[in-house]
């Protein structure tokens, strides 16, 4: 009888292993299985997972994964420009891979984010106020972008 071997399915494709893999060496990060792994996740969720959301993923695929190298992993892709990290004052950082700019929703109970799916407007500042970005230059503040969060629950 002929035994046939599953493969575990991988976290992350040759292609997007070879773009993490020349970013983080670009930042001067190394590039490792484990921080391929934890991109691929970031990749594939539309959420935007905590740390320890993207442990509990990760080690699912890779089981002797530390939560330590999760946050190592997560802060080379940070550096390297493949993940943002998305803060909040009182609450866990979250993080998201989608590189063009973009805004989000956020649930100011549960600290989830999500994706909000308009258009980003580059000239949204202007809109406000014609004159903010000069006033703020005038004020020593150069603006090199900007971010919007629309708060508010999130229906269960």
């Amino acid at each position: 009888m002929a035994t046939t071997k599953t493969r575990k399915t991988s976290l992350v494709s040759p292609r997007t292993e070879s773009i993490v893999r020349e970013a983080l060496e670009a930042a001067g990060c190394r590039s490792t299985a484990q921080r391929a792994a934890v991109y691929g996740y970031l990749e594939k969720v539309e959420s935007h997972p905590t740390a320890e959301e993207v442990y509990r993923a990760v080690r699912r695929e890779m089981p002797r994964i530390s939560l330590a190298t999760v946050y190592k992993a997560l802060e080379a892709l940070v550096e390297s420009r493949l993940a943002t990290k998305l803060t909040n004052g009182d609450g866990a950082a979250r993080y998201d891979c989608r590189g063009e700019d973009h805004y989000h929703l956020r649930d100011v109970a549960t600290g989830e984010i999500r994706d909000l799916g308009v258009e980003f407007d580059p000239n949204l500042l202007a809109k406000i106020d014609p004159a903010l970005v000069d006033k703020l230059a005038g004020s020593g503040f150069q603006v090199t972008g900007y971010r919007l969060e629309v708060l508010g629950r999130f229906e269960r």
